[in-house]
């Protein structure tokens, strides 16, 4: 009892609700009752932790205070399943997604993973000092234009470890002056609109 009562201030205390510890559950904001709910959760340090919707509700400090503990958690050799709509939430904290539609697993793996088999290859981004057009003719061929503007060309390639170093030195050669050449930002939202529409379906299902 004294073990599980120590354990219970520590997690209030963790969860900044030492304060509230003396209030009825109704005096409670939805915000400090899914904390209240963590703290239960977490009382008797299971193997296995549920958690449904965990920030709901929460002010962004109380909210990025519980992912800093799942984040805490993760490495304490238990297994954690997070239900959540938070797509940032879940690119933040997962190790693996699993993406559910009509009751069905549609996809399952990594963030990363994800991305490269619903999205493609990575997008980069090259921007130079100068206009591109007098430069275009010293690019490999193995990249795939997606986009340009006056300085800048978004490309696809099949091997972009390999493809980039080229990218630059057909620069230097050039004599075009790089300002930066890095990955698009893709989003676990891209993912999950790509799935749920249906173009990214694993199994070709609707």
């Amino acid at each position: 009892a004294a073990v599980i009562e120590q354990r219970t201030t520590d997690l209030l205390d963790r969860f900044g609700l030492s304060e509230a510890s003396d209030l009825r559950l109704g005096q409670f904001s939805k915000g400090m009752r899914q904390k209240l709910a963590l703290v239960r959760a977490l009382l008797h340090d299971p193997a296995v932790l549920l958690l449904d919707e965990p920030t709901s509700a929460m002010d962004p400090a109380s909210a990025h205070l519980v992912r800093e503990s799942i984040r805490n958690l993760r490495s304490s050799k238990r297994a954690i399943v997070v239900c959540t709509h938070n797509l940032y939430e879940a690119e933040d904290l997962a190790d693996s997604i699993a993406i559910i539609r009509r009751g069905r697993i549609i996809a399952h793996d990594t963030p990363e993973m994800l991305k490269r088999q619903l999205l493609g290859e990575p997008i980069m981004e090259l921007r130079l000092v100068d206009r591109l057009d007098g430069v275009l003719k010293y690019l490999p061929s193995e990249l795939e234009p997606v986009e340009m503007g006056e300085n800048w060309l978004r490309y696809r390639a099949s091997n972009p470890d390999r493809v980039n170093p080229k990218v630059l030195n057909a620069m230097t050669q050039a004599g075009a002056r790089v300002i930066t050449l890095s990955e698009v930002e893709r989003s676990l939202e891209d993912v999950y609109l790509q799935v749920v529409h249906g173009k990214g379906d694993p199994e070709g299902q609707p």
